[in-house]
């Protein structure tokens, strides 16, 4: 899933990319890069970003 589409479903995401050092989620290349890439571009664990961000959207659940 592309960053900027995590971002306007689940915008509770954004301070999650913020904190992980993606601060580009709103950039134009957002709306055409993966987590993945994000991730592997900024020299982060794709798994481990992935796992923040579930977080965040399991805390909004509670």
């Amino acid at each position: 899933m592309k960053i900027a589409e995590v971002v306007r479903k689940w915008p509770e995401t954004a301070g999650t990319f913020m904190e992980w050092g993606l601060h580009c989620y709103g950039c134009a290349v957002a709306q055409f890069e993966s987590i993945e890439q994000g991730a592997v571009a900024h020299g982060i664990e794709a798994d481990k970003l992935v796992d923040a961000l579930n977080n965040t959207l399991e805390k909004k659940e509670e």
